[in-house]
């Protein structure tokens, strides 16, 4: 699982940097490289809807596989 995790964790930081293009430069990166409406870029999009989605799920899980406990302030 912990493979799982790295890789959710991949697609989330590609899904985090293309809305930051989009929102600071008004570009796309996905829809530049594999077109606005392609099934390539709608893979990418759900693969990172889907990650954000497991992340959301498997937060606690994905803490005890790594072994990190939140720190209270």
């Amino acid at each position: 699982m912990r493979t799982m995790d790295v890789i959710v964790a991949v697609f989330l930081v590609i899904g985090g940097a293309s809305w930051g293009f989009v929102g600071v430069f008004d570009f796309n990166p996905v829809a530049w490289l594999l077109g606005d409406t392609s099934l390539a870029s709608r893979i990418v999009y759900s693969l990172v809807g889907l990650s954000a989605l497991y992340q959301a799920v498997q937060v606690k899980g994905i803490q005890r596989r790594w072994q990190w406990t939140a720190v209270p302030h």
